[in-house]
């Protein structure tokens, strides 16, 4: 096992709040964006792309680059953040977020963002396209690895489950997903829309290795990612337990900002609470 002093982890921990605050900003000035979902995945992107991933912001193109799928493309505010920041692009340009003409679309959209590996948002294609990645890199023989953050509430989509079956029948262990486990989806809990639970069971009845953690963890997520990697002949998932939300008091575990921006006294006080 890997030891990360106190130092890097706060690194880690320091860029997650800048992410987040990043965050709030964009979808305030839009006056639209899902901030919940945006905050629960922070922690996770931030761990990959500041220390797991193999990856050039001058080569977004690079043939040997990990890949990372973000299949709940609502949350793409803290995917472009964490792209600015790690130099895909200026971090000025988070600020034209869902306006006219900008490469920051409501949802990711490949082609047109650099980073961007994968157009999603329509819930439950994440996987599907990872496990495709996955595959040509086997045939293709390269080492390159597939991450994919799928949400919770999206592991109602049956495709999604399509997707489990066939990354464990041909043995993607290039494949790591992590499921943001904030309990909560558009309409209420998860549980109380149609449950999910035992959830990482299911996963394991699909042939999946499963690691659960504190998705607000990064020692843990970092450890996770690791155990994965070292796991040979089927893919594994992260089941990340995340509060939605996190980091803004007022939309901790709460529905309210699933898709709504902060009005002006909102937005002041959650960047005071994200101030460093």
């Amino acid at each position: 096992m890997e030891i990360y002093d106190g130092e890097f982890i706060r690194e880690l921990e320091s860029i997650a709040k800048r992410v987040r605050r990043h965050s709030i900003r964009m979808i305030y000035q839009a006056g639209s964006g899902h901030p919940g979902g945006s905050l629960s995945g922070t922690d996770v992107m931030v761990a990959l792309y500041f220390h797991i991933m193999k990856h050039d912001p001058k080569r977004p193109d690079w043939a040997d680059r990990d890949r990372f799928v973000l299949s709940k493309g609502h949350a793409a505010p803290a995917l472009y953040a964490v792209l600015a920041e790690s130099g895909y692009f200026p971090v000025e340009e988070l600020d034209t977020l869902r306006k006219m003409g900008s490469r920051l679309q409501g949802h990711p959209c490949m082609g047109k963002t650099p980073g961007i590996e994968m157009s999603t948002g329509s819930l439950g294609h994440g996987l599907a396209a990872g496990n495709g990645m996955a595959l040509a890199a086997k045939l293709d023989r390269k080492l390159y690895r597939i991450y994919v953050l799928l949400g919770d509430g999206e592991m109602d989509v049956g495709e999604t489950w399509e997707a489990l079956m066939l990354a464990s029948h041909y043995k993607l262990d290039n494949v790591t997903a992590y499921v943001d486990r904030n309990k909560l989806q558009l309409d209420g809990p998860t549980e109380k829309i149609m449950s999910l639970e035992p959830l990482a069971d299911k996963w394991k009845a699909f042939g999946w290795h499963v690691i659960e953690i504190n998705g607000h963890n990064m020692k843990e997520i970092i450890h996770a990612t690791n155990e994965a990697k070292s796991i040979k002949g089927k893919p594994t998932v992260v089941i990340c337990h995340t509060i939605k939300g996190k980091g803004v008091s007022f939309m901790e575990g709460t529905l309210n900002f699933h898709g709504k921006a902060p009005n002006d006294q909102e937005y002041q006080q959650a960047m005071k609470e994200l101030a460093e």
